[in-house]
């Protein structure tokens, strides 16, 4: 099978113009910017909540053994 040709990557091309149109193509890209700038702000929310409830644990005294 192999890599992916110069061809096989126009006509990929091709097919996604042909199903979306060129007008069309950079609203959809847009939104999907939107939708992955979006989840990443919620996995920062989810960590900033999770790093709430951690609670540290007391200082070891290697010292005493």
């Amino acid at each position: 099978m192999g890599s992916f040709s110069l061809s096989h990557w126009l006509v990929v091309l091709a097919v996604v113009l042909v199903v979306f149109g060129a007008g069309r193509l950079p609203k959809a890209m847009g939104e999907l910017a939107k939708g992955f700038r979006s989840f990443r702000t919620g996995l920062r929310e989810d960590d900033l909540t999770a790093g709430d409830k951690l609670v540290e644990a007391p200082p070891v005294d290697r010292d005493r053994s």
